[in-house]
């Protein structure tokens, strides 16, 4: 068969790019089912239909396209892009993991030499550099669940391999996070069971770093989630409460401010024991984070976090206190100073949260009074630099406003309307109200010292 040309387009073809782009997938469906149509058809630019469906975000169009054999690495864009590298220009995260299952090569680069990733970067998609950067591949923890040369059984478990995979490629580096996800399936939650999985852990860390394409930031989240799993077996053999222990602990702030210590302890521990001393990654994380006092920012947890997801800092999001989770929304209603994804991570943490809470919101007032300060300063100048401004306009000398008068005619009635004072009513409330706003808070404060 012959291999498809750019601009080689029939008319079902054309109609089949016309419906990705209104996300028809019933009309899809029937298209691709017509012998004339190749789903690896190109248009002018060299685009397939998977490209346009990836990057105009038509996750069901995506699915279907793939099952329909298309070509998830096909090159042939004029600029070298593929299907992935729309997918993480469309900023879909669901669209862009289904391109990397579906066997998307991430070293590939365009034109100008951009990986997926770093296009994903380069217009601010970085929930799609987070998803490209922590994937890996089913194919190769499977390699394990085979017995390998001399081995008469497998280094991991296949029942095992599932739950492993998940933690594997989570985004989500919180070590609270790590340990709740070996929680909630029994099947990783035992000693023996940790062990399996921290060594194949341990070996992937090892392969990543003597490979000929060495790739530290998988070699040290691999290291990392084994770090954590040492600490749950330690938990499971000599701990009652076991992981819900962990978790506590992991949890548990210090008294004047509610920093959970053990926790940071524990991820510089882990960063400090990386085997490979002379990897640039483990230099840079330590120049990070040695000279920071504990509780002070950054943390271990976002510098860490920054290197391996490829976040960067400037992002504005909310995370959650307890599990570290992105886009928590709902916060302590006491204190409104810490962030939780639902009511099950407020519970987890209340038993530490409490002792700093009322500190917590004394704070939080505070923070309001000054709020309040800054805007009363900022309306206060807006309206100064409003006055001293027209009082420029009204004290022109009387040629001018001769000349004024002539070139604008039957206008000249507008020029006194302009004049605003600190009199002027939208002024005055203005003031009135940002001022009785403070006042509030200020009593608030007050009240809250007697």
């Amino acid at each position: 068969m012959a291999l498809p040309k750019k601009g080689d387009l029939n008319e079902e073809e054309k109609a089949l790019l016309e419906v990705i782009g209104k996300g028809n997938t019933e009309e899809a469906s029937k298209l691709l089912g017509s012998k004339t149509v190749r789903v690896n058809c190109l248009d002018e630019h060299g685009m397939t239909p998977l490209m346009h469906a990836a990057y105009k975000g038509k996750v069901d169009i995506c699915r279907l396209l793939l099952r329909h054999g298309a070509d998830v690495n096909c090159n042939d864009h004029e600029h070298g892009y593929t299907a992935l590298m729309f997918a993480g220009l469309s900023g879909n995260k669901e669209i862009t993991w289904m391109m990397l299952e579906a066997g998307a090569e991430m070293d590939v680069v365009n034109s100008v030499g951009r990986t997926a990733a770093q296009m994903a970067a380069f217009v601010g998609q970085h929930d799609c550099v987070t998803v490209i950067n922590n994937f890996f591949p089913r194919e190769k923890l499977n390699y394990y669940t085979k017995p390998q040369g001399l081995d008469k059984e497998p280094k991991l478990p296949v029942k095992l391999a599932g739950p492993l995979h998940k933690i594997i490629t989570t985004t989500n580096l919180h070590p609270v996070k790590i340990v709740l996800l070996v929680k909630e399936n029994p099947l990783l939650a035992e000693v023996e069971a940790m062990q399996k999985c921290y060594k194949v852990l341990d070996l992937i860390c090892e392969k990543c770093m003597k490979q000929r394409e060495m790739n530290e930031v998988l070699a040290m989240k691999m290291h990392y989630i084994s770090c954590i799993f040492k600490k749950c077996i330690l938990f499971l053999k000599e701990r009652e409460d076991k992981l819900d222990g962990l978790i506590k602990s992991l949890l548990k702030g210090r008294e004047r401010d509610g920093f959970p210590v053990y926790q940071e302890k524990i991820i510089r521990e882990s960063i400090r024991k990386f085997p490979y001393c002379e990897a640039t990654l483990l230099q840079q994380l330590v120049r990070s984070i040695a000279p920071v006092e504990i509780g002070s920012d950054p943390t271990a947890f976002s510098v860490l976090t920054q290197a391996i997801t490829g976040q960067v800092g400037f992002v504005e999001a909310e995370f959650c206190t307890t599990c570290g989770e992105k886009g928590a929304g709902k916060r302590c209603s006491i204190c409104k100073m810490v962030i939780y994804c639902d009511q099950t991570c407020q519970k987890m943490h209340w038993f530490t949260h409490k002792k700093s809470c009322s500190m917590l919101k004394t704070t939080y007032e505070k923070q309001m009074v000054e709020s309040a300060k800054e805007k009363n300063k900022e309306a206060a100048q807006t309206a100064a630099s409003t006055l001293t401004s027209e009082e420029q306009l009204t004290s022109e000398p009387e040629i001018h406003k001769d000349m004024e008068i002539k070139s604008i005619g039957d206008q000249t009635e507008m020029i006194p309307n302009m004049k605003m004072t600190a009199s002027s009513p939208v002024v005055g409330n203005f003031l009135e109200e940002e001022i009785t706003s403070a006042n509030i808070v200020n009593e608030k404060v007050q009240e809250s010292e007697e």
